[in-house]
């Protein structure tokens, strides 16, 4: 379990800390996409906020490993408008971006819009058990910084996909605030490829390029439930497909596209 208090510490003026609980389970000094993910989110719901409106879409794309450090961010309206509006946040490591963002902030639906939900809900909570780590990945970052309790029959990272868990964090994303309802759905994410995970990352190289997430509503409560399954073609790639829930049903999708290359 990781001895950080928090994923970042704020520094002031967009600039953060990032501390070791960042850390992803393939390289002790590249980030985990879920926390850099919620720092753009929590930058965009700062951003110039509207009563009534909430970000209903976000898409994140990873074109360089996110380092273990100082981090700045910074938001920006790319068009405004009375009911919906098109954000954009960068994250960067000494002045070169790692992370991009965009975002849908719409107007919140009206109270009698019929509550439709096509698929049946996820099992419940399991009780504690011990997660098996993938062969070869790192534990003591992201991955010991949040709770993983998985589906029935499945020991974790090594059971191949599809699959299910329900996640939580166990520290908080900046050191002295509140999680949102979106950056809790966005440090957990990132993570529906490797509950999904059906190919062989030893012999081939196979790792996502992006992260969007869709709520349909904001979750509630700490635990996050992602249901996920990979696809992939030959000469094609891979797509990673989730729905997450919270304890009382269904809150969105989560999409991903994978690279599956030899090494």
């Amino acid at each position: 379990m990781t001895t950080e208090e928090s994923f970042y510490r704020d520094l002031g003026g967009g600039r953060f800390e990032s501390t070791g609980a960042t850390a992803g389970p393939w390289n002790a000094k590249a980030q985990h996409a879920g926390p850099p993910s919620a720092l753009l989110g929590r930058a965009l719901e700062r951003h110039q906020p509207r009563p009534g409106m909430r970000i209903a879409r976000i898409t994140l794309e990873v074109p360089y490993p996110v380092p273990v450090g100082e981090l700045a961010v910074e938001a920006r309206t790319v068009r405004g408008g009375a009911r919906t509006e098109l954000l954009e946040a960068e994250l960067t490591s000494q002045g070169r971006p790692v992370m991009l963002a965009r975002a849908w902030r719409v107007a919140a639906s009206p109270e009698d819009t019929p509550a439709l939900r096509p698929e049946p809900g996820p099992a419940a909570l399991p009780a504690p058990h011990p997660v098996t780590a993938a062969p070869g990945t790192l534990t003591d970052g992201y991955v010991s910084a949040m709770e993983w309790r998985f589906q029935e029959g499945s020991a974790g990272f090594t059971t191949p996909g599809p699959g299910a868990a329900w996640v939580r964090q166990r520290i908080p994303l900046v050191a002295g605030e509140e999680d949102t309802p979106l950056t809790r759905a966005l440090t957990v994410a990132d993570s529906n490829w490797a509950i999904a995970f059906e190919l062989d990352h030893v012999r081939r190289l196979v790792i996502n390029t992006d992260v969007t997430l869709a709520l349909h509503r904001d979750p509630v409560g700490e635990w996050l439930s992602l249901t996920s399954a990979t696809a992939a073609s030959p000469a094609g790639s891979a797509i990673a497909s989730g729905r997450l829930d919270d304890r009382s049903g269904d809150c969105g999708r989560v999409l991903q596209t994978l690279l599956v290359a030899e090494r």
